[in-house]
């Protein structure tokens, strides 16, 4: 039974291909060149992984990948061995030009490709993003998405095939999906996912099927919160001494607050990408590099610790930043509508309920904008595309419109 590992081959220090290699007797060896690349320094040869350090970005990503490709491999060769079958270099090259997406899958159905679809995430290119590769966390929307469809199979009592997906399938589907009391958005979300397995079996040549490319979504705007100056110096005054941990996990909300930065960056962020008086990141999410001016708040807490004041999964944090902002009583009230099951849907929450990792980004732009700083610089410091994009985003209610206009036509009179 073959045994396979991953090896980079070039002396040199730019980023290079990671291999699979494996020997199938003493003249026949397999040399597979993955799409996934790391820099010399960073690889750890001996665990044939990517070391754990800081200051590669990448690390957890390319690792998770790396996972993925030993888990399917070693089921391949288990499964082969169990049914008395013979492991090539060819039918383990054919394997892995199929999770990478070289190959057609053998799945005849749609349901079947969905799995397929899934299990090449780990290695599977996303361009949008540079080149990187799929996160774990839409993995897991993708599975929770077939896991809908398989209930959506089993209460029709059938197997989807590539020829049943289109308009009528999604009106069903949707239907389905509002019994659950899903909201619209989630929903919309469940659709995506099943369009983008369908563009990829179509693009594949597994079906001819177009019909379902006409279909539209729909989508609600969320009604989010964001905090104020005056709550955020509230919660910075707040007397934590008691509770160390929720300390640092404020003052890590904080860097958010005074920087826009999502939550990954700022837990990605090293000496390297501070620059005398502004932050140079590269955003995980899109790729692209923005600039941050360093805010008093900011760098006084990142000269206290001497970096990110805590590591915390988005999980625990989101859980732990309410606890921080209910001390620090942030208690206004605040109505939620949303379409769930297809019905609207308004209830009554504590701000401070409502504050979570992406708050405060939010509370950044919503903020500066509220301040009369141009929208485009914002949106050049935030990363938004588009001003509809970032209109949408930020959080201003007619009333704080109005006073912004007040202001601005008795700026205008004492000019």
């Amino acid at each position: 039974m073959p045994v396979f590992k991953y090896v980079i081959r070039r002396n040199i220090d730019e980023p290079q291909s990671v291999y699979v290699t494996a020997r199938f007797g003493r003249n026949d060896k397999l040399m597979y060149a993955t799409p996934l690349k790391v820099e010399r320094f960073f690889w750890d040869s001996e665990k044939q992984r990517v070391k754990q350090s800081m200051y590669c970005p990448y690390r957890d990503s390319v690792n998770y990948a790396l996972d993925g490709i030993a888990e399917v491999l070693n089921g391949y060769i288990v499964e082969t061995a169990h049914s008395g079958g013979l492991v090539t270099k060819e039918s383990m090259r054919e394997v892995l030009d199929i999770h990478f997406g070289k190959a057609r899958p053998k799945a005849g159905t749609f349901h079947d490709f969905f799995q397929e679809f899934i299990e090449a995430n780990e290695s599977r290119i996303n361009s949008r993003r540079g080149g990187q590769t799929i996160t774990y966390r839409t993995k897991r929307r993708y599975i929770c998405t077939l896991e809908y469809i398989k209930e959506y199979e089993d209460k029709d009592k059938r197997i989807l095939n590539f020829e049943d997906i289109d308009t009528t399938f999604f009106d069903s589907f949707v239907s389905f999906l509002q019994s659950k009391r899903l909201a619209t958005n989630t929903i919309a979300n469940k659709v995506s996912d099943v369009k983008a397995v369908m563009g990829a079996a179509f693009e594949r040549g597994l079906t001819t099927n177009a019909r379902w490319k006409t279909y539209k979504k729909a989508t609600e705007q969320t009604d989010a919160v964001a905090l104020d100056e005056v709550e955020l110096e509230r919660i910075r005054r707040c007397n934590l001494s008691r509770h160390p941990r929720l300390a640092r996990i404020r003052d890590l909300f904080l860097m958010e607050c005074w920087t826009g930065l999502r939550f990954s960056d700022i837990m990605s962020l090293c000496e390297e990408n501070i620059k005398e008086d502004v932050i140079v990141i590269r955003q995980q999410k899109t790729n692209n590099y923005v600039t941050v001016p360093i805010h008093p708040v900011f760098r006084e807490i990142w000269e206290r610790y001497g970096g990110v004041p805590i590591r915390i999964s988005n999980q625990k944090f989101n859980r732990r930043i309410k606890e921080v902002c209910k001390a620090a009583r942030i208690n206004a009230r605040v109505i939620i509508s949303v379409t769930r099951g297809g019905k609207r849907e308004t209830a009554r929450y504590r701000k401070w309920m409502l504050v979570s990792s992406h708050t405060g980004r939010r509370s950044f732009a919503t903020n500066l904008y509220k301040s009369g700083f141009p929208s485009i610089s914002i949106m050049s410091i935030t990363g938004h595309r588009t001003e509809s994009a970032f209109l949408k985003y930020i959080k201003v209610g007619r009333d704080e419109h109005a006073r912004m206009l007040a202001e601005h036509w008795k700026a205008k009179k004492n000019e």
